[in-house]
């Protein structure tokens, strides 16, 4: 004889269902508990301002000066007296400048009055003049090439001959190239002598030298005597260096 179960009383029919509600179950409080947060709770601090409403305020007290009025105006005096004049005013008959046809204008002979023209001073580079200047013992060069080559062979030989080497300049062992620029004006003086060195004591004896060249014969361009810039450079070199 069977012995025969009764399908309700059967544990393992709603095991499935069963593990799956608590399958579920586990990861919902698996979740909330790592969804799960907690803060701080943090001491607010209230401060409060008293403004008192009633405000009381000392005003001082003030004077108010008082300042008189100004002054009436002077009124009109009541009796007005009418002064006659008798003094005579001389009328002044002014005569009419106008001329007329009947008047007859005498004419003033007036002299001649000359106007002097002033000349104005014409400066020629040495390179490119017709007719340089002429130094003291070439006036038989012929040509104006000729006349160039004497007037620097003059130039240098008056050098020499003038040189003096300043003692002061010497005693510290100064020396250098002093550049002298100077100008042969339309009178054949030198004029306007400017010098460019190392020391002013080598520069003031370059000047000295070029201020003592002799009077030339002017330079002439197209006929007429005009001022001719020259450069000439002056070594100072001390011997024993």
């Amino acid at each position: 004889m069977e012995v025969k179960k009764n399908p309700k009383a059967d544990l393992n029919r709603n095991s499935g269902l069963y593990f799956v509600i608590g399958l579920t179950l586990v990861l919902f409080l698996t979740w909330r508990a790592l969804e799960f947060k907690s803060y701080t709770k943090q001491d607010k601090i209230v401060e409060m301002l008293n403004v008192v409403e009633d405000l009381k305020e000392d005003v001082p007290i003030t004077e108010q000066i008082k300042t008189p009025p100004p002054p009436p105006p002077p009124s009109a005096p009541e009796i007005i007296e009418i002064v006659e004049d008798a003094a005579e005013i001389e009328e002044t008959i002014i005569e009419s400048t106008e001329s007329s046809e009947d008047q007859v204008v005498e004419a003033v002979e007036v002299d001649d009055v000359e106007v002097g023209e002033e000349e104005e001073e014409i400066s020629v580079p040495f390179a490119i003049i017709e007719n340089v200047p002429v130094f003291p013992g070439c006036e038989s060069a012929q040509g104006n090439a000729e006349r160039k080559a004497c007037f620097q062979k003059m130039i240098q030989e008056h050098i020499k001959k003038e040189f003096r080497y300043p003692q002061i300049a010497a005693e510290m062992g100064i020396q250098g190239r002093v550049f002298v620029q100077f100008a042969i004006n339309s009178k054949g003086y030198i004029d306007g002598i400017r010098t460019r060195g190392p020391d002013p004591g080598l520069e003031k004896e370059a000047s000295r030298i070029v201020s003592s060249l002799p009077k030339m014969t002017p330079g002439m361009q197209r006929g007429r005597a005009v001022t001719v810039p020259y450069s000439i450079p002056v070594n100072f070199k001390l011997a024993d260096q």
